[in-house]
C-alpha cells in the first residue's frame, strides 16, 4: 500500500475496512517494538531527565521522518486550512502523551506503566462511536470486554504497588486519555498527507513546547550520558518515533479507530514480559491469563473483520 493510498483511505465516513495481510505485519511490528520500549524507557530515565530525552527522540525522529519523505520526494507542505487541526492532533498524540506517560513511568514500574498507559481502548471505543459515528459492532464489544478483563488481571496484582503512586497513576490514565483522544482527531480531521510528513510534522508542532522547556528546567542537568542510556534514546528515535510512529498512524488512518485502538491490547502484555526480562522480575500466573485472555481479544476483534 502507498503513501497516497493510506491517506485516501482515512476518511471517517468510509466503511469499515477490512484488515489486510500488510496491516497485521504493521501491527506485529508496532506490538513488539514499542512493547519492549517500555523496560528500555525505564533504563534510560534513571539517567537522563524526561524533557531531555523527549529532545532527544522527537529531534531525532523528526529528522529521520523528514530525510526519508525528501528521499521518496514527498510534499513536505502543510495543506491549506488544516495547520490547526495538525496542531491539535500534534497536541494530543505528542506534548501531552510524551509529557504525562514519561513523568508516571518515573514514579511507578515499567511494567504496571504500560498496563495503565493501554487502557486507551477504553476511551477510545465510546469516543469513535459519539464522533466518527462508528458502530459498536458485537464482535468489537465481545473483543473489549474480554481484552479490558486481561489488563483489569494484570493490575489486580499490581494494585497495591500502584495504590502507593497515586499521582503517577493519574499521569499515566491522563496519557491514555490524550492519546484517545488523538487517536479520533486523526481520524476526524483526515488531514491529506502521506503519513511519513503527517507524523514528522506532527514531532516538530507537538515538540515545541517540550524543546523550549527541556534547557528551562533542566538545564543543569546537561552531561555526558552512558552508552546505555544513549543506546535507549537511540532505539527510540529511529525505531519507535520513526517506524512506530509512523506504522501507528498509518493502521489509524487505514482502519476504522476502534479497530486500531483494540489492536494495541497486546503491546502492555509485551511491555511487562520484557520488563520481567530486562529489569529482573518475575512472572507470575496474572501475567500469564493476561496474555491468553488479550490473544483471544485480538482474535475476536480481527477475524470477524478478515
Amino acid at each position: 500500500m502507498t503513501e497516497s493510498a493510506a491517506a485516501a483511505r482515512s476518511n471517517p465516513g468510509s466503511p469499515a475496512q477490512t484488515i489486510s495481510a500488510y496491516s497485521l505485519v504493521l501491527l506485529t511490528l508496532l506490538t513488539l517494538f514499542w512493547g519492549v520500549n517500555w523496560p528500555i524507557m525505564k533504563i534510560a530515565l534513571a539517567e537522563i531527565p524526561v524533557f531531555t530525552f523527549r529532545v532527544l527522540c522527537l529531534g531525532g525522529g523528526a529528522i529521520g521522518l523528514f530525510a526519508i519523505a525528501l528521499a521518496k520526494r514527498m510534499p513536505l507542505h502543510i495543506p491549506r486550512g488544516h495547520l490547526w487541526p495538525l496542531i491539535l492532533i500534534s497536541f494530543f498524540n505528542i506534548t501531552a502523551w510524551n509529557v504525562l506517560v514519561l513523568y508516571g513511568l518515573t514514579m511507578l514500574p515499567a511494567g504496571r506503566t504500560t498496563i495503565l498507559a493501554f487502557t486507551m481502548p477504553l476511551w477510545v471505543i465510546p469516543m469513535s462511536a459519539l464522533v466518527l459515528h462508528e458502530r459498536l459492532t458485537g464482535w468489537k464489544l465481545a473483543g473489549l470486554g474480554v481484552g479490558l478483563s486481561g489488563l483489569i488481571v494484570l493490575i489486580a496484582g499490581e494494585w497495591e504497588a500502584m495504590a502507593s503512586a497515586p499521582l503517577g497513576v493519574a499521569l499515566v490514565l491522563g496519557a491514555a486519555l490524550s492519546w484517545a483522544i488523538g487517536t479520533v482527531l486523526i481520524k476526524r480531521f483526515a488531514v491529506p498527507m502521506a503519513a511519513v510528513p503527517f507524523v514528522g510534522w506532527q514531532m516538530i508542532l507537538g515538540g515545541i513546547p517540550i524543546f523550549v522547556m527541556a534547557p528551562l528546567l533542566e538545564s543543569d542537568r546537561w552531561y555526558v550520558y552512558s552508552a546505555g542510556s544513549w543506546l535507549a534514546a537511540l532505539y527510540n528515535a529511529a525505531i519507535c518515533f520513526v517506524f512506530c510512529y509512523w506504522a501507528w498512524n498509518t493502521l489509524v488512518r487505514t482502519l476504522p479507530a476502534g479497530v486500531s485502538g483494540l489492536s494495541t491490547l497486546m503491546i502492555p502484555v509485551v511491555g511487562v514480559f520484557s520488563s520481567m526480562l530486562m529489569l529482573g522480575e518475575q512472572p507470575g500466573w496474572p501475567e500469564f491469563a493476561a496474555l491468553i485472555l488479550v490473544a483471544m481479544a485480538l482474535g475476536m476483534i480481527l477475524k470477524p473483520a478478515r
